[in-house]
């Protein structure tokens, strides 16, 4: 609708209609070959003769439409227009009473793409405001999409919920003792307690639950972002026990594995600076910094 004398390419991947998701209706078809020939009915009733291409790419859905000639000369463009319009609507109507109800589609006949079961002629005002209205309704999302991942907290905040969720599981009971495996000593380590993510949220204050809500996935995806302090598994939150967790399969040499193990050291470790007994592995085996000057 941009100018008769615009072109198109299109390579359609996501089932979505003009008004939200595609709803199948030939069950004798793929959903993607349903979508695709939708997708070329839409270039029909805009007037363009569709080409069909494949194009040479690594993905399952390659099945491109090229629009670059027009079916009707420039002196039809309002009659046209006016369809388009009427098709837009229709679909929308169309997604509740399963108009749509051809079992295939011709690509070279276009004379049947606006739905016609039932369905009146524009109202006069409606027809007059097309050309500069064409979907009132329609909400486009903003050209900058917020990250809504719990990556774009505040440090401080996020801080904050993490101290206050670690120390409500090494509180949750009394402290367990776990043999050290590094030396053979038998120094104690708390480990605290797991507890759901439903009796972790009932101890955070309203303002931070709000807060959370906002987010995607909230308080499991902030506990599963920090990795190094959390474990989440089947809906409970665990302090994660770095002596428990397995070494890579991958063998290196001496060499090799001295540097890497430097090069992790680019985080202070959280447990080193706050849990009440330490990091439960020595400097050398933990990949995180104890103390700043480690850090590279």
């Amino acid at each position: 609708r941009s100018s008769y004398s615009c072109r198109y390419f299109v390579l359609p991947c996501c089932f979505f209609d003009f008004h939200g998701k595609y709803s199948r209706r030939q069950s004798k078809k793929t959903q993607y070959r349903e979508y695709l020939d939708f997708v070329a009915q839409v270039g029909f009733v805009c007037g363009f003769h569709v080409e069909e291409d494949c194009l040479r790419i690594p993905s399952t859905k390659r099945v491109s439409f090229i629009g670059k000639n027009r079916t009707y000369p420039p002196t039809e463009r309002a009659l046209i227009d006016k369809q388009i319009t009427q098709y837009i609507n229709n679909r929308q109507t169309c997604a509740v009473v399963m108009c749509d109800r051809r079992v295939g589609f011709n690509h070279k006949d276009h004379s049947d793409g606006v739905c016609k079961e039932a369905h009146s002629e524009l109202p006069e005002n409606e027809t007059e405001t097309a050309g500069t209205i064409w979907m009132p309704k329609f909400q486009p999302r903003e050209k900058v999409e917020q990250i809504r991942n719990c990556a774009s907290l505040p440090q401080d905040f996020v801080d904050d919920v993490v101290l206050s969720v670690a120390n409500l599981l090494l509180n949750a009971v009394p402290q367990k003792s776990c043999s050290n495996m590094h030396g053979g000593d038998t120094n104690t380590w708390n480990q605290g307690e797991s507890l759901s993510l439903k009796e972790v949220a009932e101890h955070l204050n309203k303002e931070t639950l709000k807060r959370l809500k906002s987010e995607y996935g909230g308080l499991q995806t902030l506990l599963k972002n920090n990795h190094q302090v959390f474990e989440v598994l089947n809906g409970r939150v665990h302090i994660r026990d770095w002596r428990k967790e397995k070494p890579s399969r991958k063998t290196k040499p001496e060499v090799k594995r001295r540097l890497s193990a430097e090069a992790f050291k680019t985080r202070l470790c959280w447990f080193f600076i706050h849990h009440p007994d330490g990091c439960s592995l020595p400097s050398e085996s933990c990949p995180y910094a104890h103390g700043t000057e480690e850090l590279r």
